[in-house]
């Protein structure tokens, strides 16, 4: 049985084992993708819906790689942005502040000891200016560099460098550095308009209106920072993350060379947090049940998506799902995209 039999079959159980209702993967290398395929509805309240190549999906933390990292990354090779310098040195706003002892690295890597709480509403209210402030002048709950601890704050406060330095919106900063160079016409921030949120897989029931969200970001921080914010809020398709990784492999597969390269890659798909654990990468970590030095690097999003990289093996991966239609329980989708893993990159 080849590996694309075996993986059509996987993603096709999930859907039968209501770990989802539907899922996208594709499977590929610089070339392009050598097995793709879908299953499932696209929306289980329509039985005529079937889940389609194009599309679009909450991508939830994926944001904190299509948008934060590779926007960073793309202020880090144009030599704005070194990774070892305290942001006080570099942002006003933070200097004087704990923030301000910080570095770029630090927040990458998720070792920045700053908070872990993440409900900005509880913490800060709901004025925009008011939740920046907080963030950034928070207090440290442990010096930089003592632990790895995975927090949301981390992308919130490098989306909010990145306008700094660009002095654009995070949206437009992303937009312009790496998605319109790369031909990803798709991805975009919410909230949708209606005729792209027609075409939008759902996620949870809104509380508020007792209906699926489509085209509108399930992160509550996203919501409440009006779609665009590091944590998460982008939606984006297959087709489009596939060109991200394929630059990734090679930047020659790009209509124009998006703001970060190769050297941003080779930078970040390493173990930056030396005898720390869980081992971190630049935004990116070793996958689950891999050793580091196979240099097998995954990112996931909350609302069941995932991309894989390994530039030692030169293949990518993607597998996009709408699981919190059906649930929050993660552990039948963790053992799932392990099972994806090991059958694309052994």
């Amino acid at each position: 049985m080849t590996d694309s039999v075996r993986i059509e079959r996987l993603v096709h159980d999930g859907v039968r084992d209501r770990v989802y209702p539907g899922a996208v993967w594709a499977i590929g290398d610089a070339d392009g993708a050598r097995a793709h395929g879908t299953a499932g509805l696209l929306d289980p309240a329509e039985p005529d819906t079937a889940m389609r190549p194009d599309t679009l999906f909450d991508i939830a933390s994926l944001t904190k790689v299509i948008a934060v990292w590779a926007t960073i990354g793309a202020l880090w090779e144009d030599d704005r942005l070194p990774l070892d310098e305290p942001l006080g040195t570099l942002w006003p706003e933070v200097t004087g502040h704990d923030l301000g002892t910080v570095t770029t690295r630090h927040l990458l890597t998720h070792t920045a000891g700053v908070p872990l709480r993440a409900n900005l509403r509880n913490l800060y209210g709901t004025d925009p200016a008011t939740i920046r402030k907080g963030v950034l002048h928070e207090a440290l709950h442990r010096p930089p560099g003592q632990a790895v601890e995975y927090t949301d704050r981390a992308a919130l406060i490098l989306g909010y460098l990145a306008e700094h330095l660009t002095g654009q919106p995070l949206d437009r900063a992303s937009e312009q550095h790496v998605w319109q160079p790369l031909g990803m016409n798709d991805t975009r921030f919410g909230p949708l308009p209606p005729d792209a949120a027609a075409q939008c897989a759902p996620t949870e029931t809104d509380q508020d209106t007792g209906t699926h969200l489509k085209g509108v970001a399930h992160d509550f921080s996203a919501r409440l920072l009006g779609g665009v914010c590091g944590i998460a809020g982008t939606f984006s398709t297959l087709d489009d993350l596939t060109r991200f990784l394929r630059y990734m492999l090679e930047p020659t597969t790009a209509p124009a060379p998006a703001g970060f390269g190769p050297a941003w890659t080779e930078e970040s798909l390493t173990v930056h947090t030396g005898p720390l654990e869980p081992a971190r990468g630049l935004f990116w970590h070793p996958a689950p049940g891999t050793d580091p030095a196979e240099r097998t690097y995954v990112h996931y999003g909350f609302t069941g998506t995932g991309m894989w990289i390994s530039p030692k093996q030169g293949t990518w991966a993607v597998l996009l799902t709408n699981k919190l239609y059906y649930t929050r329980d993660r552990e039948p989708l963790t053992n799932l995209r392990n099972m994806f893993r090991a059958i694309t990159f052994g």
